[in-house]
């Protein structure tokens, strides 16, 4: 086991805050670097699967996690009209559900309470502008004027990551995928009970999950030219065009959608990053590593069994460069076949052509994938 470390975590997001949780829990002086006011929890829901909650429940924040969203465990698959095409149990890790929907705000929530009580010290308005590897130590400059040592240094920053251009400049930038998500939160239904699926003439997949007691939260994906923006006047009716031809329960949700604020748009984005993660003491993780498209839901899982392998690597092994390497032989396959899975169905819902290796990917089955994803990691 490595001895008490000083690392400093780059970005406060679900990852960075995990990451702080367990590794405070585990005796470390931490210090997060957050660019924003409060923890990140901008967007709208999210879904944890039960590979997530698994990994949270080892950080003590399950029950939180549970209380605060709203668990399921199907997806129903319907046709454009409504009609109910089937109805899809979902494979579950022992102890935990198949899945949880919760607001991103309540979940940074959580985490941000979490890592805390755990000793971390979260350093809002704050980001790195210089660093150093000096012998055994990373020298970091950062925006409030301070000067710090640390032993290490953790890159959870994101797709746009700041840590990841200064160690490779621009070699591994975001690659934007052609699709586009949309997304409202709006009031649950009581008959909503677990994720409902369908598609429409404009949108390949068009979803409804709860995400608390009171809210779901609409999703649609689609093909979307690189330079456009929604109208900020009119963002719901261009949500509403891109869902033409849907009929029963997604077009009830749709009806209610009259505020364009409302409405969420990002580009869906993948980062993949050939090179080693780990130089030296600094190590970039999650989405600044290897972001995915969110055709499996399975993002911020794969940050947080980042953040959580990472702690139990550093629990291993004797030195900060054995552990980094022990973390990245066990998370590079694992996070590369999560995201080449997920850009494959992505383009088989869509439509788009597959290559030969995606199709043997594909073969699996998202079903099939589920199954794996719920063995241990």
């Amino acid at each position: 086991m490595t001895p008490p470390l000083r690392v400093l975590i780059h970005g406060g997001g679900i990852g960075g805050l995990t990451l702080a949780t367990a590794l405070g829990q585990r005796g470390h002086r931490v210090e997060v670097a957050e660019l924003r006011g409060e923890p990140d929890g901008v967007g709208v829901g999210i879904t944890q699967p039960s590979n997530a909650l698994h990994a949270l429940r080892e950080i003590g924040v399950l029950a939180d996690c549970l209380a605060a969203g709203f668990r399921w465990e199907e997806l129903t698959l319907c046709d454009p009209a409504g009609r109910t095409l089937a109805v899809l149990p979902q494979p579950r890790m022992a102890g935990v559900p198949a899945a949880n929907g919760i607001p991103r705000p309540a979940l940074a929530a959580v985490l941000g309470r979490a890592a805390v009580a755990a000793g971390a010290r979260i350093r809002f308005h704050t980001t790195l502008t210089e660093l150093t590897e000096e012998g055994e130590e990373v020298k970091v400059g950062l925006s409030d004027g301070s000067e710090r040592r640390y032993d290490l240094v953790v890159g959870f920053d994101g797709t746009g990551s700041p840590l990841r251009r200064r160690l490779y400049g621009d070699a591994f930038g975001p690659e934007y995928t052609g699709f586009a998500a949309w997304r409202v939160t709006l009031p649950r239904p009581d008959w909503l009970r677990g994720v409902l699926v369908t598609s429409a003439d404009r949108a390949a997949k068009v979803s409804l999950t709860p995400v608390s007691d009171r809210l779901m939260h609409l999703a649609a994906l689609s093909a979307e030219a690189e330079e456009f923006r929604p109208d900020p006047r009119r963002a719901h009716r261009q949500l509403a065009e891109r869902l033409t031809g849907i009929e029963g329960p997604v077009a009830e949700a749709l009806a209610e959608v009259t505020d364009p604020a409302a409405v969420v748009y990002s580009r869906i984005s993948q980062v993949t990053v050939a090179a080693p993660w780990h130089v030296g003491r600094v190590v970039l993780a999650g989405d600044a590593a290897h972001a995915s498209t969110p055709l499996l839901a399975q993002g911020a899982a794969m940050a947080i069994e980042d953040a959580l392998v990472l702690a139990e690597s550093l629990d291993a092994e004797a030195e900060v460069p054995a552990a980094l390497a022990a973390w990245e032989r066990r998370r590079r396959p694992r996070a590369l076949w999560v995201q080449a899975l997920s850009r494959a169905v992505l383009r088989q819902e869509t439509g788009t052509p597959t290559t030969a290796a995606e199709d043997e990917l594909l073969a699996i089955g998202v079903p099939g994938a589920a199954h794996v994803l719920v063995q241990p990691y």
